[in-house]
């Protein structure tokens, strides 16, 4: 089983050394992949509720890592371990420069890149960057069709598009892995998995029930054999962000909530019958550094 581990990047736990110490003890424990996440601002009088919980972040979003950078710090302390973005917020940035840093970080990591795109979901964090909210889709669209133009072979690069346009140019910078790095793609609507089914190398699901979980990969399933893709080869990122408890829980709590044992038993059954590469967020478990590390050895222990 390929098992990922959100690396310490917010709330008490955001501290650059924290990420770098736990980077490198998660890949001696045998963590096969490490990732963050991406959040700009908790507003104090949202225009859109939080997707979770009781529409309400968590307070511990208020302190947020680039996480760019907390990937930058994990690629230098680590030599074997998948880095990845779940998710990283495509639209935030123009593609081009998306792609140069994206680009740049594959090589610092020496090609162990996989770049996780989602949209994200506060409409202020957007007015606060000056993207527009709306066509959201078609942004996303061109972001990756621009992102695969300038990792393509060959440095002469031209592209014009409905909202982006390159001139002409020479961009000798390519990424380490051909012809890019995977790319996975967040969501959960018909439009968003019809994506990842198109296009994407995997999809970026969620904590839920298994029955729902089920129905939602069988629909990007469906849509990449429509694409005439190979469905074997689509990766399902299974990220779940628990809190952790003493005692077992109702059935219906899990994986919101849950024993570290009820935790791992729901990432096997989907592992078993989905195929899940489980992600652990233990952010909302631990509140120190020592703490964090206990439970991502006593997790791999049981998932191993």
């Amino acid at each position: 089983m390929h098992l990922g581990l959100a690396l310490p990047q917010y709330g008490p736990l955001a501290d650059p050394a924290l990420s770098a110490r736990v980077a490198a003890t998660a890949e001696q424990l045998g963590y096969h992949s490490l990732w963050v996440g991406d959040r700009l601002l908790v507003a104090t009088d949202p225009q859109s509720r939080y997707p979770g919980r009781d529409g309400t972040p968590p307070p511990e979003h208020r302190t947020f890592l680039d996480p760019l950078t907390v990937l930058t710090v994990a690629a230098t302390a680590t030599s074997r371990a998948r880095l990845g973005t779940s998710t990283l917020n495509a639209l935030w940035q123009p593609p081009a420069l998306l792609a140069r840093t994206l680009t740049s970080l594959d090589h610092v990591s020496g090609g162990r890149l996989d770049v996780g795109l989602g949209l994200g979901w506060s409409k202020d964090e957007y007015q606060a960057l000056g993207v527009p909210w709306r066509g959201q889709g078609a942004r996303l669209d061109e972001t990756l069709d621009l992102l695969a133009h300038l990792w393509a072979d060959g440095p002469e690069v031209e592209f014009e598009g409905a909202l982006w346009s390159v001139p002409g140019a020479v961009v000798g910078l390519k990424p380490v892995q051909r012809p890019g790095p995977p790319v996975l793609l967040g969501g959960f609507s018909p439009g968003a998995l019809a994506r990842v089914g198109r296009r994407a190398d995997g999809w970026l699901g969620a904590g839920l029930p298994l029955p729902a979980l089920t129905d939602l990969w069988g629909a990007v399933r469906r849509y990449a054999a429509e694409a005439g893709r190979d469905t074997a080869a689509l990766r399902l990122i299974l990220r779940i962000n628990p809190v952790v408890t003493a005692a077992p829980v109702p059935a219906e709590q899990v994986p919101h909530r849950g024993t570290p044992r009820q935790l791992a038993d729901y990432l096997l059954a989907a592992a078993t019958a989905l195929g899940a590469e489980p992600l652990l967020d233990l952010h909302l478990s631990a509140r120190t550094g020592p703490e964090y590390l206990a439970l991502a050895e006593e997790f791999h222990q049981l998932l191993s």
